[in-house]
């Protein structure tokens, strides 16, 4: 998997802690939904991150969200 920006890793956690899907984040950072799929598992690699849940406290642990 290649490697994400710090600043994507924050875009792409802080939509899905908003509750959006892949496709409405998707569509807010102008990607195809296979690319938000992508987007998403580099994020969790990125944060080590084994599960959506778990990347999703990784975040808030790094100070990526509130």
């Amino acid at each position: 998997m290649r490697h994400v920006s710090t600043e994507r890793v924050r875009q792409v956690v802080a939509l899905l802690a908003r509750g959006m899907k892949d496709e409405a984040v998707a569509r807010r950072l102008g990607v195809s939904t296979r690319t938000m799929r992508r987007l998403v598992a580099a994020t969790m690699d990125e944060l080590g991150a084994q599960s959506r849940f778990e990347a999703g406290i990784e975040a808030v642990r790094r100070g990526f969200v509130e």
